[in-house]
């Protein structure tokens, strides 16, 4: 499909009485990599732009002793900044990971701080209607990678609470970060028939439409690189699509800019399947820190009380520590995950020209 044809079937993104004039969702990457200044410079385009809340609080004061209340504090800070930032255009949603220790806690936070919507992966948000509660404007997204995934959620949440997703992120398996297949599934992907469990997605989620009298918009992430990416999930009768790694060779990205020349300097080849902490696998570049890790686990020191089901004992390297080291300049010896098209990603723009080029190309 050509990128005019595109343009064309580009529409508004509505989320229930909230809407991106751009239905463009920038991935929430943490930690520190997507914060205020990149999801309040993506609303202010038109679109989507998305908090991490993993480890928000990494740089204040007081973290080594709290983490859990910086944590919270920098989740108000970066919010209020973002809709600043933002200048009431787009939305400005947050990341929350079901996988996180204090999770409830960053829900309900968020809500009080005024997010537009909560995303939530990494594990199945059960309980996320219930933690978002009535009474207010936030809107609630799972993150799936299988019909099944998306099935019992809905299920649940109209079951337990009489409530359904107000948006759908389906993840793909050629996403950066935390993946929800298997590593048989990953070693395979060109024979993984995914435009297929989208459409099924889609289909699902119908019945759920009805019964509630409301829209449920998709939003297929994973690999989407350009405008004719785009134009593909559309095609497959998505609303819109979420993009994370080509926000990070932006000059409004959060990361260090050691970190996004890491990415610009990438190749396909040093793109890694890892095995994470949190118990899903994980892609990532394949630099001096992970190839250490081939030789034995790291050893760990302190405990940053991240993860739910962590424990220090058990696990081959502290997340927290590798993701902040990476976030802060030290690619070679901390962790910085990413998409599978990393190596697509040649030069620095900034958001706006990004968004420009996604939309209309260049």
């Amino acid at each position: 499909m050509s990128i005019s044809k595109c343009k064309s079937v580009l529409k508004e993104l509505r989320i229930g009485d909230k809407i991106a004039s751009i239905p463009i969702v920038q991935g929430g990457m943490g930690v520190g990599v997507s914060l205020s200044r990149l999801a309040g410079a993506v609303a202010k385009e038109g679109g989507v732009g998305v908090i991490s809340t993993a480890q928000i609080g990494y740089e204040e004061e007081g973290f080594e002793n709290n983490q859990a209340e910086c944590n919270l504090r920098a989740i108000r800070k970066h919010i209020k900044r973002a809709k600043e930032i933002a200048c009431g255009k787009g939305l400005v949603g947050v990341n929350i990971m079901v996988a996180l220790k204090h999770y409830k806690d960053h829900v309900k936070e968020a809500v009080a701080a005024g997010a537009d919507i909560i995303i939530s992966g990494a594990g199945l948000p059960m309980e996320l209607p219930e933690l978002v509660g009535e009474g207010n404007s936030t809107k609630i997204a799972p993150i799936v990678s299988s019909k099944r995934a998306a099935q019992l959620i809905l299920k649940m949440w109209s079951h337990k609470y009489n409530r359904t997703a107000d948006l759908i992120v389906i993840e793909g398996p050629k996403a950066g970060g935390h993946l929800g297949f298997s590593n048989e599934q990953l070693a395979d992907m060109d024979n993984l028939n995914f435009d297929d469990e989208i459409k099924q997605i889609i289909d699902c989620k119908k019945e759920y439409e009805e019964k509630y009298s409301k829209e449920i918009p998709v939003i297929v992430a994973g690999g989407i690189f350009d405008s004719s990416d785009i134009a593909h999930a559309i095609e497959l009768g998505a609303d819109g699509v979420q993009i994370a790694s080509r926000f990070v060779a932006t000059k409004e990205c959060d990361a260090s800019e050691a970190y996004k020349q890491a990415y610009i300097n990438a190749t396909q080849k040093d793109v890694k399947i890892i095995k994470s902490p949190v118990g899903m696998p994980g892609r990532a570049l394949n630099n001096a820190f992970i190839k250490q890790l081939e030789n034995g686990p790291k050893p760990i020191k302190k405990c940053y009380n991240c993860l739910e089901k962590c424990n220090p004992k058990n696990v081959p390297y502290c997340i927290t520590k590798a993701l902040i080291d990476a976030v802060k300049g030290d690619v070679d010896n901390g962790l910085v995950f990413c998409g599978a098209n990393v190596g697509r990603i040649k030069e620095m723009t900034t958001v706006h020209q990004l968004m420009q080029e996604l939309v209309q190309g260049v």
